[in-house]
């Protein structure tokens, strides 16, 4: 909990001003260094200037930002007392902390107040809810922005579907998700008001909302990213439909309707408008999109459901009626879909003499909406700091296998990225690490049990459960001597706690062969112990092993060829699978693995100077330390004790794990030393931090501001 409190304690007693002064050396020296942005001058710069709105009126309503420019040189310009605000740099805050799901809505008021004065402090100036939040998060911020008017931070309100029944029906004009959403939009503009009252209810924030934060609301993002199959099934079953002609959005797909489901936005987005001209003000309304259901063609991309159909922000358009006009919304990692590694113009693409895909697509997506004057805002982007990692990405952009510095000097870059190549934005997922998140190749291995259950652990091989800025770690059950002897192995300790298992072991002299460790922890299931880890200090090098015959790739539903042969030992490197094979213009493009197995040396205490956040193991003289994953001792859920294995066809198994029994085998001498045993838990205990590399993010949020 010591570096909880980071910010405050580096800056607090200082003027505002002073702090102010302090962060802008810190932009210098960042962007001497980064050389972001080095031949567009950033001007007279906004931070030393208020940030008070200063909305206009138009057409009779209260306007606090609006679409401004035209084509590529479209923006949406916040108006403020120092003037328009044509980048916005923010984050992305969940509904959820660590044991909970989303739907229970658990943060608590502390808890907003606290991240929102750490948000204000790092230099966040937007931040963007997904749903609607219980009432404590609208009357912190309206107390925080009261108490800041120089320097508030400013809403842009998301709407979910409450209803993603679609997905089921395959229609998106069915009544009853229709009139869900509607009732969810109109409640939206109440709780920003400080005027809604609403029962308690499975999935969502109830309560008395009396804070107005309308003051600050600068936009709104409604919708979800898309699911493909459905709105393509739905856009045929409702292919009857006319275009939607608002008051305040319309629906025009040009020569020919737009589709069923851009119509039904429109009328969605109309009808909020509606909603908020009775209130008397204007925003920029958007809807979310994501790559997936882009209104681009990727004849690289190798998934079908990757190019099924696209949403275009082109055919759902803002009248003159409507001040506040309309944006293109857009989550894209540099990652994912896999046409951005191979679509050959985007590896093409140049910035500032460096070649980077992941700018040729946002590049690409730019001009297609600057035909219709539309502004594109990334209000999703980021890199995660975890163990695993789920696909390779551009530039060494992957999504995962990043310390928590490495990672967020990435996500400041590419906010200097997206204000150099002109998008309109930079909405960083996410503020804080989010416990309850899957992965398409752990889901698997973690498939055996509940998935309310995923909340109450946080795997470091699931890199979704890693993108905040602020660290939400597990707190330790405290070290347990399971072995002590005079000689050799002199003792064995052990710690545990929802992410890892720890293991500190003291020699009687320093190990010159290597330490193998063997892990029981698949009882039944594999010919003796199922894992392994292998210490050799003569080159400096640790690596985790599974028994070929319950490798968990063979959950990843790979074809029987893919798989990695084998080693004749028995034993198979452990693995994780980022990409099964494909087909390209006839080229087969190869399944591709990393090898999590390959440990990483260092210090993983936070609070240490030489903090690896991926680190694994370390050897000091006599003492070596280890943490390792629970998914990397074949745990599918440790708060339960179950491990999971690969049955017939690699259908996964669930496996009790009552305890882990360790053998260590050193210089020749096998020892059972006992076993790693923990209690199960119903329930998650947390601390929290902002992880190094925060100074990186703030830098850049305040430096691209303006």
């Amino acid at each position: 909990m010591r570096a909880l409190r980071t910010v405050g304690v580096r800056l607090r007693g200082t003027s505002s001003r002073m702090k102010r002064l302090v962060m802008m050396a810190m932009a210098a020296i960042i962007l001497a260094a980064l050389g972001a942005c080095s031949q567009e001058p950033l001007g007279e710069d906004p931070i030393l200037e208020s940030w008070k709105p200063s909305p206009i009126e138009r057409k009779g309503l209260t306007t606090l930002a609006s679409v401004a420019g035209g084509g590529a040189d479209s923006r949406v310009a916040l108006h403020t007392t120092h003037g328009d605000v044509d980048f916005w740099s923010g984050v992305n805050l969940g509904a959820t902390t660590p044991g909970h799901s989303p739907g229970e809505v658990e943060i608590s008021d502390e808890e907003y107040r606290r991240w929102i004065e750490q948000m204000g402090e790092m230099g966040v100036h937007f931040l963007r809810i997904y749903t609607i939040h219980k009432p404590g998060f609208y009357t912190e911020l309206h107390t925080y922005n009261v108490a800041n008017p120089e320097a508030p931070i400013y809403l842009v309100q998301g709407v979910y579907l409450p209803d993603e029944s679609y997905v089921q029906t395959q229609d998106l004009w069915e009544s009853g998700a229709t009139k869900a959403f509607q009732e969810e939009l109109r409640d939206a503009s109440a709780a920003v008001s400080g005027d809604l009252t609403r029962a308690p209810a499975p999935g969502r924030a109830s309560g008395t909302w009396t804070a107005d934060v309308s003051p600050w609301l600068a936009a709104w993002i409604i919708g979800v990213e898309w699911d493909p199959e459905a709105t393509h099934a739905s856009d045929k079953k409702n292919a009857g439909a006319k275009d939607y002609q608002g008051k305040y959005f319309v629906s025009d797909g040009g020569k020919k309707p737009a589709s069923a489901t851009e119509q039904w936005i429109a009328a969605r987005m109309d009808e909020l408008a509606t909603t908020e001209v009775t209130r008397g003000r204007s925003e920029p309304i958007a809807f979310a999109n994501w790559p997936t259901t882009d209104p681009l063609q990727h004849p690289e991309e190798p998934l079908a459901s990757e190019d099924l159909v696209g949403v275009d922000a082109n055919h759902v358009l803002a009248t003159s009626a409507w001040p506040g006009g309309t944006f293109a919304s857009f989550h894209a990692y540099p990652y994912y879909p896999d046409f951005l590694r191979h679509n050959a113009d985007y590896q093409a693409f140049e910035v500032d003499g460096t070649l980077d895909p992941y700018a040729g697509y946002l590049d690409d997506l730019k001009k297609h909406f600057a035909v219709k004057d539309l502004p594109i805002m990334v209000t999703e982007f980021g890199v995660p700091s975890s163990i695993g990692s789920a696909h390779f990405g551009t530039n060494d952009r992957d999504q995962g296998q990043h310390s928590e510095q490495s990672a967020l000097k990435q996500d400041a870059e590419m906010l200097y990225l997206f204000k150099r190549i002109g998008m309109s934005g930079g909405l960083l997922f996410n503020w804080a690490d989010e416990w309850f998140k899957f992965t398409w190749n752990t889901l698997p291995r973690q498939s055996v049990v509940d998935s309310e259950r995923r909340s109450l652990w946080h795997d470091p091989l699931t890199n979704e459960q890693w993108f905040g800025v602020l660290a939400q770690d597990p707190v330790r059950t405290g070290w347990r001597t399971i072995y002590e002897a005079r000689a050799g192995i002199q003792s064995v300790a052990v710690d545990t706690d929802a992410s890892f298992a720890y293991l500190d072991i003291h020699f009687d002299r320093p190990p010159r062969s290597p330490v193998r460790l063997e892990f029981d922890s698949a009882p039944g299931k594999a010919s003796g112990a199922g894992y392994a880890v292998e210490v050799n200090p003569e080159n400096d090098s640790a690596r985790a092993y599974v028994r070929s015959e319950i490798d968990p790739i063979r959950m990843d539903g790979l074809d029987p060829k893919d798989l990695p042969q084998p080693d004749a030992s028995g034993w198979d490197i452990q693995r994780m699978t980022v990409n099964r094979s494909f087909e390209i213009d006839g080229q087969v493009i190869p399944a591709e693995f990393i090898e999590v197995g390959n440990l990483v040396k260092g210090n993983w205490d936070p609070e240490a100077t030489d903090y690896d956040s991926t680190a694994t193991w370390s050897l000091e003289r006599s003492d070596l330390k280890l943490r390792l994953p629970w998914s990397m001792l074949g745990l599918a859920d440790p708060s339960s004790r179950t491990g999971v294995v690969p049955g017939a066809d690699g259908i996964p198994v669930a496996v009790d794990v009552p305890d882990i029994p360790v053998t260590i085998d050193a210089g020749g001498e096998q020892v059972q030393v006992g076993e790693i045993r923990w209690e199960g838990w119903q329930e998650a205990k947390a601390t929290e931090r902002l992880k190094p590399g925060w100074q990186d993010l703030g830098v850049a949020m305040r430096a691209t501001a303006e």
